[in-house]
Formats: C-alpha cells, sequence, structure tokens
C-alpha cells in the first residue's frame, strides 16, 4: 500500500496548494476538515499529519483545533501558519494577536540547522517567504527550538526533532514562497520516511480494480459532455467493464464549434463505446427564450439537461450506476466547515445532479484527483491530446459566456468569434501555455464605421488566463501585435461584431470569472 499524509484542513484558501505540492513529490494525501478528522484516523492510516493555515484567530473562543490524537500517534507532524500556533497553543506554548502583522513577501533568516531545512537553507542564510498572519507565536511548547526568524515573527519556524513536530509561520505551498515544495518534500520524504511511489499508472490499475468489485455485472450509463472530465471517466469505465457502460451524449445546443461531431465520433467510432446521442439544442433554446437572469439561466439548463438524459436513460432499459466526473476539489468544497457561496458557484460550472427518483447508485472514479491529473490519467489511458489537453468548459456551455438572452444568433456569432479567437492562440503555439480562453458576447451594442457603412453590432470580450489548478488565475499578457491581429480578425470576419475588448482582470480563489 502506497505511503499516505493527511492533511487537517482550517480553512485556509490556498490548503489544496498542500496537497497538490505533496502528489507533485509522489506521495498521495487527501484533506479533511479538522472537525472531520476524527471519522478518518484508523481507516486513512497516514504516515504524517498536515496542519494547514486558516482565517481564524487561536487567540479566540471556540476557534478551531487539531484533534488531539494528532499529537499522540508517534506520527511526524507540519503546522502551517495557523498550523503552527495551534500547535504551540495546544502543547504548551501561546499565542498573542500582535499590531507588527505579515502579509505578502518576506525573508526569513535560518538559525539553527533542521532536517526541514535539509539541502535547502543552512544556519545563518535568507530565504525568502510568503506570510499572512495576523497573530504569532510567543511562546513555543516544551521540546521545541527555534530554526528561523523573520522581522516580525520570532518564531517563523520551530522544530522539535525528537518527536518530529515542525511548525512554520509562512506558506510553503504556495508559489511566491519559491523553494517551498522542496521544504514539503523534505518533511514527507526525509523527515516522515514516504517513498513517494504514487503514479498515474497505479492509480489507473487501482482504480479499474475497484470499478470492476463495485459494479460487478450491473450496467452503468455515463454523461458525456465533451470535456476532458466525462471523456476520461468514459475511456477509463470502458476499459474495466467494456459493454456494461453506456454512453449519453446530449447536445444542448451551447457546445464550441464542432464539438459535437468530435465527441460522437471519437466515442462511437474509434472507441466503439455504446453512445446515445441525443440533439436537443431546440427544446434548450426553446425554454431559455426570453430569460436574461444568469440562475434561472444555469437552473434551466441543468434541469431540461436532468430531465432528457432520464428519458434517454429509460429508452435504453435503465441501469444500476450513474457515472460522474466528480474531481478532488468537488468533494473537499462538498464538505467544507466554512460554508460560503459554494452552491452558487458551483452552480456555474455545473448541469445537474443525480435526481433520487433515477435510483441509481453513483460511479465516481476520478473523485480523488485534481484537474491536471485527470489529464494526466487521460494521457496514460491514451485518448487524443485534442481531448486530454481541451481548456476546461463550463456544463452550462456558451450559456454563461453569453450575459442576457439567449438566441441562436447570438450563440453563432459567439461560437464563430471564439473559434476565430482559440485558432490564433493555437497559430501563435500559445494553447498550453494558457489554462482556458474564450471570447464573451457582451449585452451591448455600439455605433460604429466600417468602411463608408455605420455600423450598430455587439461587443465582444476576450478572456485568457494562466492556473495550475483553477483556484486563482492571472490574465493571459498577449502582445498588442497579437491582440490587434486577433481583434481585426473577429471584426472582419464575424458579422455581428463590431468591438473587441481585453479582460485582464484576475481570479481570485472561489469567483466567478463571467456572468
Amino acid at each position: 500500500m502506497t505511503d499516505r499524509v493527511l492533511i487537517i484542513d482550517f480553512g485556509s484558501q490556498v490548503t489544496q496548494l498542500i496537497a497538490r505540492r505533496v502528489r507533485e513529490s509522489g506521495v498521495y494525501c487527501e484533506i479533511v476538515p479538522f472537525n472531520k478528522a476524527d471519522d478518518i484516523q484508523e481507516s486513512f492510516d497516514p504516515r504524517a499529519i498536515i496542519l494547514s493555515g486558516g482565517p481564524a484567530s487561536v487567540t479566540g473562543i471556540g476557534t478551531p483545533r487539531a484533534p488531539e490524537w494528532v499529537f499522540k500517534a508517534g506520527l511526524p507532524v507540519l503546522g502551517i501558519c495557523y498550523g503552527e500556533q495551534t500547535m504551540c497553543a495546544q502543547l504548551g506554548g501561546s499565542v498573542e494577536g500582535s499590531d507588527e502583522r505579515e502579509f505578502g513577501r518576506a525573508t526569513i533568516e535560518v538559525v539553527e540547522d533542521t532536517l526541514l531545512f535539509d539541502g535547502l537553507i543552512n544556519k545563518g542564510e535568507k530565504e525568502p517567504v510568503w506570510m499572512s498572519h495576523g497573530d504569532r507565536v510567543n511562546a513555543i511548547p516544551p521540546g521545541f527550538k527555534v530554526v528561523a526568524v523573520s522581522r516580525n515573527a520570532p518564531f517563523a519556524a520551530i522544530a522539535d526533532e525528537a518527536r518530529h513536530f515542525y511548525g512554520v509561520q509562512f506558506h510553503p505551498e504556495v508559489a511566491h514562497t519559491p523553494r517551498g515544495a522542496q521544504l514539503l518534500y523534505n518533511f514527507t520524504h526525509k523527515i516522515a520516511g514516504c517513498k513517494g511511489d504514487w503514479t498515474m499508472a497505479a492509480f489507473r490499475e487501482n482504480e479499474i480494480a475497484r470499478v470492476r468489485e463495485q459494479v460487478g455485472s450491473g450496467r452503468v450509463i455515463c454523461g458525456l459532455s465533451g470535456g476532458v472530465d466525462s471523456s476520461v471517466v468514459a475511456v477509463l469505465l470502458h476499459e474495466a467493464i467494456g459493454d456494461q457502460l453506456q454512453c449519453v451524449f446530449v447536445d444542448t445546443g451551447m457546445m464550441r464549434a464542432g464539438e459535437s461531431e468530435q465527441v460522437v465520433d471519437l466515442f462511437r467510432h474509434h472507441y466503439n463505446i455504446p453512445l446515445v446521442h441525443r440533439d436537443a439544442r431546440d427544446l434548450f433554446l426553446g425554454k431559455l427564450e426570453g430569460v436574461s437572469d444568469p440562475e434561472r439561466k444555469r437552473k434551466i439548463i441543468g434541469s431540461t439537461f436532468i430531465d432528457v438524459f432520464e428519458e434517454e436513460a429509460r429508452n435504453i432499459g435503465g441501469a444500476d450506476f450513474l457515472a460522474q466526473g466528480t474531481l478532488y476539489p468537488d468533494v473537499i468544497e462538498s464538505v467544507s466547515f466554512i460554508g460560503g457561496p459554494s452552491v452558487t458557484i458551483k452552480s456555474h460550472h455545473n448541469v445537474g445532479g443525480l435526481p433520487e427518483r433515477m435510483n441509481m447508485k453513483l460511479v465516481e472514479p476520478l473523485r480523488e484527483l485534481f484537474k491536471d491529473e485527470v489529464r494526466a490519467l487521460g494521457r496514460e489511458l491514451g485518448l487524443p491530446e485534442a481531448f486530454v489537453g481541451r481548456h476546461p468548459f463550463p456544463g452550462p456551455g456558451l450559456a454563461i459566456r453569453l450575459p442576457g438572452e439567449i438566441t441562436g444568433e447570438k450563440l453563432e456569432i459567439l461560437r464563430k468569434a471564439d473559434t476565430l479567437y482559440l485558432e490564433e492562440i493555437r497559430n501563435a503555439g500559445l494553447y498550453d501555455d494558457i489554462w482556458q480562453a474564450f471570447a464573451v458576447l457582451l449585452p451591448v451594442r455600439t455605433v460604429g464605421v466600417m468602411g463608408d457603412e455605420r455600423t450598430y453590432e455587439f461587443v465582444c470580450a476576450l478572456r485568457a488566463v494562466t492556473s495550475t489548478d483553477g483556484m486563482t488565475a492571472d490574465y493571459y499578457p498577449f502582445s498588442h501585435e497579437f491582440l490587434g491581429h486577433v481583434s481585426t480578425r473577429i471584426i472582419n470576419e464575424v458579422r455581428g461584431i463590431n468591438r473587441v475588448v481585453y479582460d485582464i482582470t484576475s481570479k481570485p480563489p472561489g469567483t466567478i470569472e463571467w456572468e
């Protein structure tokens, strides 16, 4: 059995990045909220534990604490930011509020050698890190020593080498701590002794065996969307259970240009997977007629999708299981103790859940994976790069890139502009450098002059972002020459658009990129 690391979450917006860094080093890990860690203690059997950061103050009443078993299990423990503070508070140290807060870039100085910094920073050397804390440790527990300090954090890193307990006030998981991944590697590999043998090939083999055991001789129905997640699910299940799988592709009319044909050709003709293709474009457009509120549009698309999918499921004689492309960020969000706007955010991306009346069990083979890991699994399964490397596309499709009322005419204008935009990105060799790029047809018209004619046409917005996990994003810095060229093509070749703008908004965690 591969080594495992348990990450106990105190609500930091970057906890998922800890998991990403750990998995990148070949060590399997999972995130669990602090108040559910007791439930997973024995079944998960971790080799080490990481305590995440969080927004609360350890000095407050009733704020989160690590379960007591964490410090009694004889396992290596690393506390990050809030995790360090609660470790100190629970083991006999103390934490105080401070007027000297640290947010952003800072520099630590190593004052004692430690295995945590082995091969990374030596005693007397300095290292740039990313801080994000208001409170600070003002007394460390018995058995600990100070191993690094910063200007406003006299206990920037601490260590109890005998018990393998470590704490850092900074965030090694973020890119702004340049060598933070190496620090996490030191903890998981050198301190905890993890072998780093978790690979996508091993995951594929284990997951196929698990699906076969779960499904047995039952039938599975899978909804294909043309996106990466559902495509990988379909191919993995087909490899596991063959013709016990039945795929259904509901064409909502909100797809990008040519995607419907690509889906049918790949899965029906290349993989020979049983596939029902339902053309429901007119139905969806009819349901959306006159609707401009974005949340209403998403709910209409979701409920209509479920109705059509359920109808097709009945037509093929039903199934015992429904396959879904649930990813690990979905799982984390669903059990979060923080709450917040997750329901609204998820409705932006999804088209519907599993109605109880369908009376089917779920098969979710990707629920332990992040998005880039799904792509790696797709390559492991031999999926064409055109599918594996495709930019993420939300369930409601072009509907959420067309604010205002949706019509067939506006969909075609948007589809043509989006196609030209992506074509030029590919021509420039930039497609794989960008996490997601798309066009948006704004619900406003402007007056323009084209040749000797006056026009009154739509404004098109272009967006392109870079990201590693989809949680946060920065706009892609296209050259002025590229933007000028693609804008000219869109205005000249797409009738209905006479102005193009480029969106340079960054995306903080949990925000919706367009409505």
